[in-house]
C-alpha cells in the first residue's frame, strides 16, 4: 500500500512550485441496457409529452409570477403596503418561485441600494412563509443570508442563521461558505471555524466528518493558514484523515511553500495505507508539469495507466498548463497530441490552455490554427478562449480583427466579462487608439457593465 512512497522515490521533484487544484464531485449513474418490446419502448410516449407540457406550462407561470411579485417588491417606498398588494395577487408559493424572486434581488445588489435590497429580501421572505401552503427549505435560508452578505448586512446574516438553527434547519457546507466568505476579511474566520466544528447541526453529507467539508470549503477561498489549523484541531480530536484530508493539506502546503511538509504529508499518506486517487494525481502532475519535468510526468502517466487510473482530459490538461506555466511550449504539445493516442480527446478547457500558451509566447499563427481546429472539432469557445485570442490578435496589431471578435463572441452567446474589456480596452489604449477604445467603452455602458474603466479611458485623454 506503500505506493505514494515509491512514486516520490521515482520522480524527481520541482523545487518550488504553486498547485493547481480542482474538485469536481460527480455523481455517476449507470444505467443498464433495457431489453423490452416495441409496446415497451414507446409505453407512454403521449404520457410523456404531456409530462412535458406540463412542467413548462408551470415554469413559465412561476417565471411570470416571480416577475410580478418582484415589481411590486421595487415600489417598496414609504406609504407603500407591500404585503396588501402581495396578497391581492392571490399567487400560490413555491420552492421554485421563492427562489426565482430572491435570485432577482440578489443580481439587483449594487453600492446604491445594498440596505434596500436587504429590506426587499427579509419582506419577501417573511411573507412567503406565511403563506399557508409553504415552508421555507435551507436552500431559501441561504439566498437570504447571501442577501444579507452582499448588502453587507451582518448582524441581520448572523440572526437569520440563529434563527435556522433554532428552527431545526441543518447547517451545510453551503452555509459555511457563505459565511467564511463573508467574514474572511473582517478577521471573523476562525470564529466561524470554531462554531462550526462545534455545531451539533452541521450536515456534513458526503464528507467523512464535518472536518473534511470545513477543509474542502476553506481550499476553495484559499484560506490556506486556516486549513493547517483545523487539521491541528482535527488530530486534537482524535480524527484520522482520509485521501481527501491529505490532497486538501497537500495543496495547501504547496501554495504556502511549504514543501518539505507536502512530502512529508505524501508519505505519511502512503504509511497510513492510502494510495492515491484521481485528485491526488492530478495535483502531482501540475507540480512536475510545474517544474518543467515532462519525462517525470510521462512516468507517473505511465504509472497510473499500470494501476487501473486511466488518465483523463482534466489530468492532461493540469499537466499541459503546468508546463505552459513553465515555458516548455514542445512538451505542451507532445502531451497534447498524445491525448488522442490515449483515446482522450480535449475539451474546450484544454483547447483554452494550449491557446493561452502561445499566446504567451507570441507565437500567435499556432493558436490560430488551433482555434479554428477546436470549432471544427465541435468545441465553442469560452470567454477564456476569446480573451486569449483578442489579446493575441492585439499583439500582432490586427485590432480591427479583435473587436471583430468580441462582437463575434456575442454573437454565438457566449457574453463577455471584465477580463475580456479590459484585455481589449487596454491594448487600444496603449496603442494610441482612442476613437476605436471609446467605441467599446460606448458599447459597454449601454450594456450597464464595468463603468469604472471610463476612468481610465480619461487618464490616457489627459496624456
Amino acid at each position: 500500500m506503500n505506493s505514494v512512497t515509491r512514486i516520490c522515490r521515482r520522480l524527481n521533484w520541482a523545487n518550488s512550485i504553486p498547485c493547481l487544484f480542482s474538485w469536481g464531485f460527480c455523481d455517476y449513474r449507470v444505467y443498464n441496457d433495457r431489453s423490452s418490446n416495441d409496446d415497451d419502448d414507446n409505453y407512454d410516449e403521449n404520457q410523456f409529452q404531456g409530462n412535458f407540457s406540463a412542467r413548462r406550462s408551470f415554469l413559465e407561470s412561476t417565471w411570470r409570477d416571480a416577475d410580478r411579485i418582484f415589481e411590486i417588491l421595487r415600489q417598496d417606498f414609504p406609504g407603500f403596503d407591500v404585503k396588501s398588494e402581495l396578497d391581492a395577487l392571490k399567487i400560490r408559493v413555491s420552492g421554485l418561485l421563492v427562489r426565482e424572486v430572491l435570485l432577482k434581488i440578489l443580481r439587483t445588489i449594487n453600492c446604491g441600494n445594498k440596505s434596500w435590497c436587504a429590506k426587499l429580501a427579509y419582506k419577501f421572505f417573511m411573507w412567503s412563509n406565511q403563506q399557508g401552503n409553504y415552508t421555507h427549505t435551507v436552500n431559501s435560508y441561504h439566498l437570504v443570508m447571501k442577501i444579507f452578505a452582499d448588502s453587507e448586512e451582518y448582524k441581520a446574516m448572523w440572526r437569520l442563521l440563529d434563527e435556522m438553527i433554532d428552527k431545526g434547519y441543518p447547517t451545510t457546507a453551503r452555509t459555511f461558505n457563505i459565511l467564511i466568505c463573508t467574514c474572511g476579511e473582517a478577521g471573523l474566520a476562525r470564529k466561524v471555524v470554531e462554531r462550526f466544528i462545534k455545531s451539533k447541526t452541521f450536515n456534513f453529507r458526503p464528507f467523512k466528518h464535518s472536518y473534511n467539508a470545513i477543509l474542502h470549503s476553506l481550499l476553495g477561498i484559499n484560506q490556506y493558514k486556516l486549513i493547517e489549523w483545523v487539521h491541528q484541531q482535527m488530530l486534537t480530536e482524535g480524527h484520522s484523515p482520509d485521501i481527501l484530508t491529505y490532497n486538501v493539506l497537500m495543496c495547501a502546503k504547496y501554495r504556502l511553500g511549504k514543501l518539505d511538509q507536502f512530502h512529508r504529508l505524501l508519505d505519511e499518506m502512503g504509511k497510513n495505507g492510502f494510495s492515491p486517487d484521481l485528485h491526488t494525481y492530478n495535483i502531482l502532475l501540475h507540480v512536475l508539469g510545474k517544474g518543467d519535468k515532462p519525462l517525470a510526468a510521462l512516468n507517473l502517466l505511465n504509472h497510473m495507466r499500470e494501476v487501473g487510473s486511466l488518465p483523463s482530459v482534466l489530468h492532461f490538461t493540469t499537466l499541459i498548463d503546468g508546463l505552459s506555466r513553465a515555458g516548455n511550449l514542445d512538451a505542451c504539445e507532445y502531451f497534447f497530441n498524445g491525448m488522442f493516442k490515449s483515446g482522450c480527446s480535449p475539451d474546450v478547457v484544454c483547447y483554452s490552455v494550449m491557446i493561452a500558451g502561445y499566446i504567451v509566447a507570441r507565437e500567435f499563427e499556432k493558436a490560430q490554427q488551433l482555434f479554428d481546429d477546436m470549432i471544427s472539432k465541435g468545441q465553442l469557445p469560452n470567454v477564456f478562449t476569446y480573451n486569449s485570442m483578442i489579446r493575441g490578435l492585439c499583439m500582432v496589431g490586427k485590432f480591427e480583427d479583435a473587436c471583430s471578435m468580441l462582437k463575434e463572441m456575442e454573437f454565438q452567446g457566449c457574453n463577455p466579462n471584465f477580463l475580456v474589456y479590459n484585455t481589449l480596452v487596454t491594448n487600444l489604449l496603449n496603442a494610441g487608439k482612442l476613437s476605436e477604445a471609446h467605441e467599446v467603452m460606448r458599447h459597454m455602458v449601454e450594456k450597464g457593465l464595468y463603468l469604472h474603466l471610463i476612468s481610465k479611458f480619461k487618464r490616457y485623454r489627459r496624456c
